[in-house]
């Protein structure tokens, strides 16, 4: 659906951009015209009202259908009283995600809701494009997990390691961001700090 709207947007911005131009080369022609009822209204010199529809409905759309396919919302579960959670909130923010946070009091039934094993869980859960992100997961493996979608059920680092977003201060720590899902679980991307190593 969205590739469809993208196609005719862009359709329609080129048609309005064919249109421009041969609306200015006809006035580089005629720089002394004097503009009539049929300039106005359409017909062979003028803009018609139905293009002039198009080109404004293609400059709504195009705009904000681009946004939404390169920044997908993620859901994030939280705890309201967690600083770092907020920090990691911040990260992907900066990075161009568009956010949603929801506080949560019992964040192990959304983690048991959405199949995020114990020994992966860390401060905050979240959602993305049919995904779990589970932790302080660096935006760049977020926008890799969502560009490569392989099959599984999210992405995790275990803990809080210290320089990873949010987490940031101190010395930074190597880690692991983890893929899991039902096929089992492997490294996705290693990081130190919020730099990718791996």
């Amino acid at each position: 659906m969205r590739w469809a709207v993208l196609s005719v947007a862009k359709r329609l911005g080129r048609i309005a951009l064919e249109i421009c131009n041969e609306r200015e080369f006809q006035m580089k022609e005629r720089p002394t015209m004097k503009l009539t009822r049929a300039d106005t209204t359409g017909g062979p010199s003028g803009i018609s009202r139905r293009n002039a529809l198009g080109v404004t409905i293609a400059m709504l759309i195009a705009p904000t259908t681009t946004i939404a396919a390169q920044a997908p919302i993620i859901r994030v579960h939280k705890d309201p009283n967690c600083g770092c959670c907020s920090g990691w909130v911040r990260h992907l923010e900066a990075a161009g995600f568009g956010i949603t946070v929801l506080e949560e009091g019992n964040l192990q039934t959304v983690r048991k809701r959405l199949g995020v094993p114990s020994d992966l869980t860390a401060c905050h859960t979240a959602e993305a494009g049919g995904y779990v992100i589970e932790g302080h997961v660096p935006a760049s493996a977020i926008q890799r997990l969502l560009k490569e979608r392989p099959e599984a059920t999210g992405v995790a680092v275990p803990g809080m390691p210290a320089g990873s977003p949010g987490m940031e201060g101190g010395t930074p720590e190597r880690y692991a961001v983890v893929l899991f899902g039902p096929k089992g679980r492997r490294p996705f991307m290693e990081f130190e700090g919020a730099q990718s190593i791996g």
